[in-house]
């Protein structure tokens, strides 16, 4: 592979659904978009259609596959696969509940009960992104996955800490076989870099 193989991700979160909007954890359960949901994945075609999209890739759960079929269709494109290493963080016992005592009675460090620890799903989301470069070296992806696997996986990649990813905005990021991970548009805003004396 040429050393200066720059692969372009869009990173999308899935449009909101009846628990986003009842703000509860939703993790690895397989919530459907609502109509809401299903709107900004519409929209989300502006911010996307300026560019050409070599492939177009989801988690299997239904809010972020129909997301991604609402994308594609209004891209002119087809979703590639379904990839299972892109499904949400499993929230374990914590899942379908909001923030209160119950939920706060199931927190461990780096997680819920039950569930996927921060590093764990940092480190999945982080090798599925780095198939896909190497699947698709020096090509522009289009993945769409959840709100928690990709702050974490993004997080990890360019060793900084970033908060929550809104529903169905651009994340841009680059991946260069030996510079590593550049976060470009973040929560669909460009990402000012520190510069460093």
């Amino acid at each position: 592979m040429d050393g200066m193989t720059l692969t372009t991700f869009a990173l999308i979160r899935h449009g909101q659904t009846d628990w986003n909007a009842q703000r509860r954890l939703q993790g690895s359960s397989d919530i459907p978009l609502n109509d809401v949901g299903r709107g900004q994945a519409r929209n989300a075609v502006a911010a996307l259609s300026g560019q050409e999209w070599d492939t177009i890739v989801s988690s299997p759960l239904r809010r972020a596959a129909e997301t991604a079929e609402l994308i594609a269709a209004g891209l002119g494109l087809t979703v590639a696969r379904h990839v299972p290493e892109l499904t949400e963080r499993s929230f374990g016992l914590a899942e379908g509940l909001q923030a209160g005592p119950e939920l706060e009675a199931l927190r461990i460090p780096g997680g819920f009960r039950g569930g996927e620890s921060d590093e764990e799903a940092a480190s999945r989301g982080l090798a599925a992104l780095e198939a896909l470069a190497e699947e698709f070296p020096g090509r522009r992806v289009l993945v769409v996955a959840h709100g928690t696997l990709l702050r974490l996986t993004l997080s990890l990649a360019t060793g900084s800490t970033l908060h929550s990813i809104d529903n169905a905005v651009l994340n841009l990021a680059h991946h260069h076989v030996v510079d590593g991970w550049r976060l470009e548009y973040f929560n669909g805003e460009p990402v000012v870099e520190a510069v460093h004396g």
